[in-house]
């Protein structure tokens, strides 16, 4: 249903942005997921089959390990259902990088994957896994029958094996998505929302709360097309612009990677397969770039940018002001 969106990718009035230092890699392993959210922005499932290969994959840790990188900010679908997965996370966390593992919990506990929690505590990866509320039935009504229910276990794993402790180092951030078309509530109120409720109710502890607003583009913008809310969203985001988030937006210092080994600005970007640098029309591969010629480089931006920017502003670590 992309063709129902096309109003995101006419000419916008988003203020043009440049690119400063690479800091992250951020590397889409795949579509391929055990749940199908509805407000993924990848539309992924667990129909798809599009994964990253191997030779990809060291293209990533060469390109890592060279470009001067701070991290890297795995996501999918799931991209532990990636076969490589393990072996990007042992050579990335070699190299002394930042690794972080987009997690969706649940997945933690399917069949093949029981030993993954430890895997991730022993290599000590950062983990940012969504849960879009404390309460069982608005998670399952975002995310599938049984979801939070799994989440909670795979959120009890984790904390057995130390994860949001403070004082392990091994960080457990948890990420809300509105459940409709609104934006999030204040970060740090929630995240005292959240913390309190998930204690009592289920002994479950965390390090931080991520508030990310939901993108009108892929299943997420489908459904806003299909209950007539797209241009009542789209407004939404352009009334609640904030201007200072601007300086913040993940796409200034970060590239996302697609399975193919092609670059964008940003993972949404990805999604719209708008190329990557302002003004360019051709794809641009991860073996055609170095990271020197990143600096000051134009960004794309369409009307789907006022989402990293409005209220709070928004990004992958969650609220900018």
């Amino acid at each position: 249903m992309m063709h129902k969106m096309l109003p995101l990718l006419e000419k916008t009035d988003f203020p043009a942005i440049r690119r400063t230092q690479l800091n992250t890699l951020q590397v889409n392993l795949g579509y391929k997921c055990n749940q199908a959210c509805y407000h993924c922005h990848v539309n992924s499932s667990p129909r798809r089959k599009e994964m990253m290969d191997l030779e990809t994959i060291n293209l990533v840790l060469k390109f890592l390990q060279h470009s001067g990188a701070q991290t890297i900010d795995m996501t999918g679908g799931a991209p532990e259902m990636n076969k490589h997965f393990k072996y990007l996370v042992s050579q990335a966390s070699q190299m002394g990088v930042q690794v972080i593992d987009r997690c969706n919990l649940t997945i933690l506990e399917e069949p093949g994957y029981e030993d993954m929690a430890a895997f991730l505590a022993r290599h000590k990866v950062d983990i940012v896994a969504s849960l879009p509320c404390y309460l069982e039935d608005n998670v399952d009504e975002q995310r599938g029958d049984g979801v939070f229910q799994a989440s909670l276990a795979g959120l009890k794993q984790l904390n057995d094996l130390g994860y949001g402790k403070s004082d392990t180092g091994l960080s457990l951030n948890l990420v809300y998505n509105p459940v409709g078309a609104f934006l999030p509530p204040s970060q740090m109120e929630l995240e005292a929302t959240y913390k309190k409720e998930l204690k009592s109710r289920h002994g479950i502890e965390f390090n931080s709360l991520f508030t990310i607003t939901n993108m009108p583009i892929a299943r997420f913008g489908s459904t806003l097309v299909e209950q007539g809310e797209l241009e009542h969203y789209m407004n939404l985001l352009k009334d609640n612009y904030n201007a200072s988030s601007l300086t913040d937006v993940m796409c200034r210092n970060t590239i996302s990677v697609s399975h193919q080994g092609h670059v964008y600005d940003c993972d949404f970007n990805q999604m719209l397969n708008i190329p990557f640098g302002a003004g360019d029309t051709q794809r641009t591969h991860l073996s055609d770039i170095d990271s020197a010629s990143l600096n000051n480089k134009n960004i794309s931006i369409a009307n789907h940018c006022y989402g990293c920017t409005a209220g709070q502003g928004s990004s992958c670590g969650g609220a900018l002001a």
